[in-house]
């Protein structure tokens, strides 16, 4: 019966109850609340609708081609609640009422209509511990009340914050808006408007004046959510998710902003540590490999960065060598252009760089391989096994279905076969977005036919899985995907995607990355000046690369209409000033390297904004954290030659980042508050170093540790001494700082290595340094 659900408890375990509601024409929903640590799980199952897998929740990291139960328990540490039988809370006393309390969190339950209220554990009145409740009459869509589809309406405190959802556009805080939840290859995008983009997320955090929650929707259907942007008299204000998937699973997770960001990105699995390399510049351009002349021109910027003293560490190969006449056909070498690409390939390894080819997922009715791949149905199809046709680059393609294992295992091979072979060990997988909208369009679901429309974002973890299974996995090597779901960084790094070149869209560009910051995708950087539109200026340039130095991912990519590359060499009379920023960056490796392996560790964002850190900080601040020690101001303005920042307030207070010339006898000044500095447009980026850090510089080939001392106290530092490239053992070589600033003194105690330390004490009071090597 229409808004009639009355669900009654079947059975439970320590950390689980069941629940079902009989509906009409003998069908029921099957509800359970799973409780573990940090969260809790809610889920609804419809009798008549298979429950699709997931392969974004994956705590334990043990996640096949095929995904993983979406209501398993493997790899969460379960928690029992204290659970009762309460008064009924249902406005019109319907149902029982009982509630659950674990040492987080509060949950009441009214059967009717499966009604959650969710508080903060605690012994204040339930008013201010209240994070949200379910919106009183209708919360959820079980009887298909409002439509086809999942949807679920929470209260909504006015002013309240919203973080997360991917890549989503606009400023850091969501709130007031509302989203599309789907994937678009959205060429050219506005950073502050336009949606939706490339990534697929349903994962946000709401933070309201009682404290702060996460919830993810576990399901890749396209959907929707408004956060204060739909209204409705008839309710109370709310938040809304609705998706086309007809069963409906979801996470609360509970703790701070911050430990809320490292809970998600923990549930979703162990993270990728990419090779050092990586870290480096990557140098990337359409032009070149759409120029007829491809391989004298890749080999020309190999020669040209030996020129200017650049040291790149990779190069994005654009899908121009795939060309046949102007069209794009993946596996298909164009030998006229790149006439032996193991001997370019070659020409990149003895210079030290590493290619990751472009592949993208369709295949255009004209490819050479097309027929084969249809005849054997590894194409998403209709039911009677027709492929499906869309528009793709400049023609009509068929889009490849990962969920088919044999499909899977052709694309494997055929990467290994056309690109690893070869000498390209590290895939760059594009144009993943899969804009299927189409209900009739089928995939093969692993044997259990699907939807494609259900699961669109899937196909390009899928993609770039099989991928992944074709490179070297004795060593770390490099995978990188422009469309991404939750789980992604298991496997994967990204990007912001094919961004517009304007200093308006720089600016939200930043935004954007500190909303992936906060969903999870840590490994991540922009098409340095723009991809789409006019070469930038001078001035936005330098200032785009000024900021991209303190980005994992450093590559400057673009797609101009004059023709013109985005090059380290775009202006002949910058390129001293740019060879300054490019060794900045270099310098920075050895502290970023280390940075990322943090992250790896212990699932925090490699940067971030500084209210993560530092809560009631502007969350819209332009400053943000580079690490865990560093503070980058860029300049986001055009025209501007200073930068105010407000310092976060921090022991002893902050230094300058690194100078060429110190003043021995005054010490090294230290900043505390609001701070005004100037900051030229073609000259090296402000940044400042907290007091109580360890920052690994590279120097004339050698790594010098920066020790930034406080005024009184003692600090330790972790630094992984690896090549940057081995499968980490299970006991990693660390080398251990451990500094002690005392009135006199700044002692250092290093421990952990055979090699000689080289050390440089950064301190206000200019102490006696006394350094303590204590070797293996």
């Amino acid at each position: 019966m229409k808004y009639s659900h009355l669900f009654k408890i079947t059975d439970h375990s320590d950390s689980s109850y069941f629940f079902k509601s009989e509906e009409e024409e003998g069908k029921s929903i099957c509800s359970r609340i799973d409780f573990f640590k940090n969260c809790i799980r809610v889920s609804f199952v419809r009798s008549d609708e298979p429950l699709l897998p997931t392969f974004t929740i994956c705590p334990d990291g043990k996640c096949t081609r095929k995904g993983r139960d979406k209501l398993s328990t493997a790899g969460f540490e379960t928690v029992t609640p204290a659970a009762s039988e309460i008064p009924c809370a249902h406005p019109e006393g319907k149902g029982k009422t009982y509630r659950f309390v674990t040492d987080l969190a509060e949950i009441e339950l009214n059967t009717f209509g499966f009604g959650l209220k969710v508080l903060k554990a605690g012994t204040e009145e339930a008013e201010k511990r209240l994070l949200f409740r379910d919106r009183d009459y209708i919360s959820l869509n079980l009887g298909h009340e409002l439509g086809r589809g999942s949807m679920h309406f929470i209260s909504r405190e006015p002013g309240e914050k919203i973080f997360g959802l991917g890549d989503k556009s606009g400023d850091v805080n969501k709130y007031g808006r509302s989203f599309k939840m789907a994937a678009s290859d959205a060429m050219g995008f506005d950073a502050a408007s336009s949606d939706p983009l490339y990534k697929q997320l349903p994962f946000y955090i709401c933070e309201n004046s009682n404290g702060a929650y996460g919830i993810y929707y576990d399901t890749y259907s396209n959907g929707e959510f408004s956060f204060g942007k739909e209204l409705n008299n008839y309710y109370i204000p709310f938040k809304s998710f609705r998706c086309n998937e007809e069963n409906l699973v979801y996470y609360v997770i509970f703790g701070t902003v911050p430990e809320i960001v490292r809970h998600f990105s923990e549930m979703c699995g162990p993270i990728m540590f990419p090779p050092k390399w990586t870290l480096k510049y990557c140098g990337s351009t359409m032009a070149y490999t759409d120029a007829p002349d491809a391989d004298r021109q890749l080999r020309n910027f190999i020669d040209t960065c030996k020129k200017y003293g650049i040291s790149p560490g990779g190069f994005y190969l654009s899908s121009g060598y795939t060309q046949i006449g102007e069209k794009r056909y993946v596996f298909h070498w164009n030998t006229d252009k790149v006439p032996s690409p193991e001997g370019l390939a070659g020409y990149f390894k003895d210079a030290g760089v590493e290619f990751l080819p472009n592949v993208k997922p369709a295949f255009l009715t004209d490819h050479p391989l097309y027929d084969e791949i249809a005849k054997k149905g590894w194409f998403l199809h209709y039911k009677d096994g027709t492929p499906a046709i869309f528009p793709f680059w400049s023609g009509y393609g068929s889009y490849f279905d990962f969920t088919n294992p044999e499909a899977f295992d052709f694309w494997r091979d055929c990467v290994k076969k056309q690109l690893v072979d070869k000498g390209y060990k590290n895939i760059w997988n594009d144009n993943n977005e899969y804009d299927v909208c189409d209900e009739e369009v089928w995939a093969h679901g692993f044997g259990t036919p699907v939807r494609a429309a259900e699961i669109r974002p899937l196909f390009s973890f899928l993609m770039t899985m099989a991928s992944l299974e074709a490179q070297d996995r004795s060593i770390r090597t490099y995978a990188v995907s422009r469309c991404g779901i939750g789980g992604l960084p298991r496997i994967a790094a990204t990007w912001t995607g094919d961004n517009r070149t304007s200093f308006e869209d720089f600016r939200f560009n930043h935004k954007m990355g500190m909303t992936m910051s906060l969903s999870g995708f840590y490994n991540f950087g922009q098409d340095i000046g723009g991809f789409a539109g006019p070469a930038p200026s001078k001035e936005l340039f330098m200032r785009w690369i000024q900021y991209g130095i303190f980005t994992p991912r450093f590559t400057l990519h673009s797609w101009n209409p004059d023709g013109s590359s985005t090059m380290p060499w775009l202006y002949p009379d910058l390129i001293p000033n740019v060879k300054r920023l490019f060794d900045l960056r270099e310098s920075f490796i050895p502290y970023l390297y280390n940075e990322v392996y943090r992250s790896v560790k212990t699932h925090d964002p490699i940067i971030y904004p500084v209210f993560l850190k530092h809560p009631g900080y502007d969350v819209e601040s332009d400053a943000f954290y580079f690490g865990d020690s560093v503070l980058a101001c860029p300049v986001f303005d055009e025209g501007a030659d200073r930068v105010t920042v407000e310092l976060p307030n921090v022991p002893t207070g902050w230094y300058r980042g690194k100078r060429e010339k110190r003043n021995e006898e005054a010490g090294d000044p230290v900043f505390t508050g609001k701070v005004t500095t100037d900051a030229p447009w073609d000259g090296l980026p402000v940044r400042f170093v907290r007091a109580g850090s360890v920052v690994p510089m590279q120097e004339e080939g050698k790594t010098v540790f920066y020790v930034y001392a406080l005024d009184k106290g003692t600090f330790s530092y972790e630094f992984l001494n690896d090549d940057g490239v081995s499968i980490l053992p299970e006991n990693p070589p660390i080398i251990r700082f451990t500094v002690d600033c005392g009135e006199e003194n700044v002692r250092v105690k290093v421990e952990g290595t055979e090699e000689k330390v080289s050390l440089q004490v950064i301190d206000h009071k200019n102490r006696k340094v006394i350094a303590e090597i204590q070797r293996i």
